[in-house]
């Protein structure tokens, strides 16, 4: 009799999703700063003469086309990330929660209530995403319109000072993602926390709603790293071990960025005992 090949853990599953979404993301964003450093050399090699205005329009507008590919990439991208790749995720963390109480995977379907969850959350995470991807738009547009304003000003009669690649560079850094309080993230450090954040919420709702609907579960046990705190990482309310209720859980599937926080249910629990189990993983 053959052994059943058992499934990666959901980790290893999410990890992976993670890892994919990233790279994507990067690949995207390295359309924009591919087009800012052609814009800015070719640029660079005008000079004042009959054909330069016909020369730095032609620039502008190859970088403009470049935009338009970055916004469509963007768009595809997130599309595919919220009507594929989160379902998946949710329907990963609620069959996990089905094998953790030795349960048939079988038994778990796209009910009205799952198929309710994942749509609010892909609507929010596509929002959010597609948010960061018109900011990025707009930030191209103002770093265009600042370079043909210094291009255009070295070649005609002013003779304004070209204030050099580095300038432009730093004052347009499109290779980053601009946090509250202006402070600014490489896009790849960004893509990685946004896709995990995502991905884990995701994961462990539905893992906690198929903890309470096929499990029948009003308890579940924390999973998660020896410091973390249950609403924050710094929360002096450790996590790992504790039981929680579903509706608390719910309320906290993550505490931070790069959280890798996991449920058990508890179907056995009826009321909170004074009781902590296990330990970190």
């Amino acid at each position: 009799m053959s052994t059943p090949v058992r499934r990666r853990s959901l980790r290893a599953r999410l990890l992976a999703l993670i890892a994919d979404a990233t790279n994507q993301l990067a690949a995207v964003w390295r359309i924009l700063t591919r087009a800012q450093s052609t814009l800015l050399t070719a640029l660079a090699r005008i000079r004042p003469g009959r054909t330069a205005y016909s020369a730095i329009r032609a620039a502008g507008e190859a970088f403009q086309r470049q935009v338009a590919a970055f916004d469509r990439a963007a768009l595809g991208f997130v599309e595919r990330w919220a009507a594929t790749d989160l379902p998946s995720a949710y329907r990963e963390g609620a069959l996990t929660a089905l094998e953790h109480a030795d349960l048939p995977i079988a038994r778990w379907a796209w009910t009205a209530r799952h198929q309710a969850a994942i749509t609010a959350l892909s609507a929010q995470y596509y929002t959010d995403l597609i948010g960061r991807v018109r900011e990025a738009v707009r930030r191209a547009r103002a770093f265009l319109r600042d370079a043909l304003t210094a291009a255009r000003g070295r070649v005609d009669r002013i003779r304004q000072p070209w204030p050099g690649r580095a300038r432009l560079l730093e004052d347009h850094p499109l290779g980053t993602v601009i946090y509250a309080g202006s402070a600014r993230h490489p896009v790849e450090s960004w893509a990685r926390a946004a896709v995990a954040w995502q991905t884990y919420t995701t994961a462990n709702s539905g893992m906690l709603r198929t903890c309470a609907d096929e499990v029948g579960a009003d308890w579940v046990e924390v999973r998660d790293g020896a410091d973390c705190g249950w609403t924050s990482h710094h929360d002096d309310d450790r996590a790992a071990g504790t039981l929680r209720t579903i509706q608390d859980a719910l309320a906290h599937p993550v505490a931070h960025p790069h959280c890798r926080r996991e449920f058990r249910p508890r179907p056995d629990v009826i009321s909170r005992p004074d009781y902590a189990f296990g330990g970190p993983f």
